[in-house]
């Protein structure tokens, strides 16, 4: 599941872009300040940045100069400024799209769209994140071990997908929950348990070096050494 931070001081404004965009499948987190963002960012970056322009604080041009610095990801500026200057400046501060306010939250979602495809990899067939003897390929949804393909549902390949992409954080069940089933699931905390038990349990059969580690009290974290790590 692609990650995508939303950075608006609108509320409304927030909640509807996270609504639209976690019904087509994305994961969104949202952040009323640069301030807040920063402090989420301790743990880990996003696939896609959402920011409007003027924030209280520090605003979301100084922001994005400073972001690129440490990632590339992508970043879409939503600004009530219309002005083709204000949009030429967003570009060459870093951002990969521009759209004024008020925008349809379809066309937020298209924008979407066509900025993860420009960014992609230009070979994404060949991407993946290596982690000891097991590789996992994003575009291709497969997972091997000493190259050779293991059987997982979806559930087991998005866990175990996101806990890669962040190796160093402790996910608690219910942030694996809003991430890998959705925020609108509405199930037990038990079915993260039971997807873990059996991902571990293929894991282990096929002889991988690494698995899913419980961290007592709190949740689920990789155990493993990360060898590549490809957006």
């Amino acid at each position: 599941m692609q990650t995508i931070f939303v950075v608006d001081d609108e509320e409304n404004i927030c909640q509807l872009i996270k609504r639209y965009l976690q019904s087509e499948g994305y994961g969104v987190e949202c952040f009323a300040s640069i301030e807040a963002l920063n402090k989420r960012l301790r743990v880990g970056y996003p696939d896609m940045f959402i920011l409007d322009i003027m924030l209280p604080g520090q605003d979301g041009l100084e922001f994005c100069k400073e972001m690129r610095r440490h990632s590339k990801a992508p970043v879409i500026f939503i600004s009530a400024r219309r002005r083709a200057l204000d949009r030429i400046i967003g570009l060459e501060m870093g951002g990969d799209d521009y759209l004024a306010k008020p925008f349809s939250p379809r066309e937020l979602v298209a924008r979407v769209r066509s900025v993860f495809r420009r960014t992609m990899p230009q070979n994404p067939a060949s991407a993946y994140r290596e982690c000891g003897n097991l590789k996992l390929f994003p575009s291709d949804r497969l997972i091997t071990v000493h190259d050779q393909a293991i059987e997982v549902t979806t559930r087991e390949f998005d866990l175990l997908s996101l806990l890669m992409q962040h190796p160093q954080r402790t996910f608690n069940r219910q942030e694996l929950l809003d991430r890998v089933w959705g925020y609108d699931y509405d199930g037990s905390e038990r079915a993260v348990d039971d997807v873990v038990k059996r991902l571990r349990k293929k894991l282990k059969a096929c002889g991988s070096d690494t698995t899913v580690k419980t961290i007592w009290g709190y949740g689920y974290r990789l155990d493993g050494q990360i060898k590549k790590h490809l957006q």
